[in-house]
């Protein structure tokens, strides 16, 4: 017959699957109640993520150590650990969680979202990717929009990774490491792929890529709120966020969306940057605010954050020798804008 002594030893050694630590270290169990009658265990636990696949997995492995010492039937509740047991311990955990996935502990991570297609979020990744490597910072890039990845041909970029052992090495150009789906498919064939087959090939982005020791690590998300977000969010619980907006009211509504996301998932978000923000005539110098005004400052105070930098309608400069559609140069106007807000993230983050 089991008793409380027994389960209490036997569960202290199990560990917390979010946390890494053991039940004991936590003080994760709460109540234990046995019905000597019927050989059933009932045990109320406190855990440090609720509700998830990894609570359906532990749930598992408890009633089959507690039936092969003995019951005959178990019952489990799960409840959230206090705040000040997951202030303990969280964020060592969530460091952890990333350096498997990338093997170093030191990235930052910065996920550029919108809530919309068109806005310039892609635009946006790979300049501001750039521009922190202009001041001297290790930089990569996930393409995380696997269905409408685009970083490769905005950056120029007309070769595809090598392979050495069992690990991809990234294209590197302009000092930003770049892997992405268009490496991978042929002739600008569309992706036709569920959920699951998605967070797979985002996890195979960190773990099967020889990133070496990245400052940071930039996320171009696809538009809205699915699968790839989601994912994201869960698999870098450290990530900071950057949402990306037009001045027109219809797209920072949509992009609010995105950004409720991240602060219901837990991640700060850096701020906002409005691009296509305004047209300036080469000749008179006037701006025309094609789109309207007013969208970024709207979408900051939604969400309770600034406004990182407002980016003109421009195109960057024609280099004969130089293949980069997509890519600012530093001396272009909107390339200082870029820079500017490169020197803002390293400051905040």
């Amino acid at each position: 017959m089991l008793t409380k002594e027994k389960v209490t030893e036997l569960l202290n050694k199990m560990k917390d699957p979010y946390l890494h630590k053991t039940f004991e270290e936590t003080g994760a169990i709460q109540d234990i109640k046995i019905k000597e009658d019927k050989n059933h265990v009932s045990i109320k636990l406190g855990i440090g993520n609720p509700n998830s696949a990894e609570q359906m997995q532990l749930q598992q492995e408890i009633v089959n150590k507690l039936k092969q010492a003995g019951a005959a039937t178990v019952g489990l509740r799960f409840t959230k650990l206090s705040d000040e047991v997951m202030k303990k311990f969280e964020a060592a955990a969530k460091k952890k969680q990333e350096a498997e996935l990338l093997g170093t502990a030191d990235t930052k991570f910065i996920a550029v979202a919108s809530g919309k297609g068109g806005v310039g979020k892609s635009t946006v990744t790979v300049n501001l990717a750039v521009a922190l490597a202009r001041l001297g910072k290790k930089v990569g890039i996930v393409d995380a929009d696997i269905y409408g990845f685009s970083v490769p041909d905005m950056m120029g970029i007309e070769h595809r990774p090598q392979v050495r052992g069992e690990k991809i090495i990234p294209v590197e150009r302009f000092g930003v490491k770049v892997i992405s789906m268009g490496f991978f498919v042929e002739d600008n064939s569309p992706v036709i792929w569920r959920g699951p087959m998605l967070g797979k090939m985002l996890t195979n982005f960190f773990k099967e890529v020889e990133w070496g020791d990245l400052d940071y690590l930039l996320l171009d998300l696809p538009p809205g709120t699915g699968d790839v977000a989601l994912d994201v969010h869960s698999m870098l619980p450290s990530s900071k966020e950057i949402i990306v907006t037009t001045p027109h009211p219809t797209a920072a509504f949509v992009a609010a969306r995105a950004g409720q996301m991240a602060l219901q998932t837990e991640h700060e978000i850096l701020g906002v940057i409005e691009n296509m923000a305004y047209f300036e005539s080469r000749v008179t110098g006037q701006k025309e605010y094609v789109f309207g005004r007013g969208g970024g400052d709207k979408l900051a105070e939604v969400l309770k954050t600034e406004v990182l930098g407002r980016l003109p309608l421009q195109q960057p400069y024609e280099e004969e020798d130089v293949f980069a559609p997509g890519v600012y140069q530093e001396d272009h106007p909107t390339g200082k804008i870029f820079l500017s807000i490169a020197n803002k993230i390293t400051k905040k983050y």
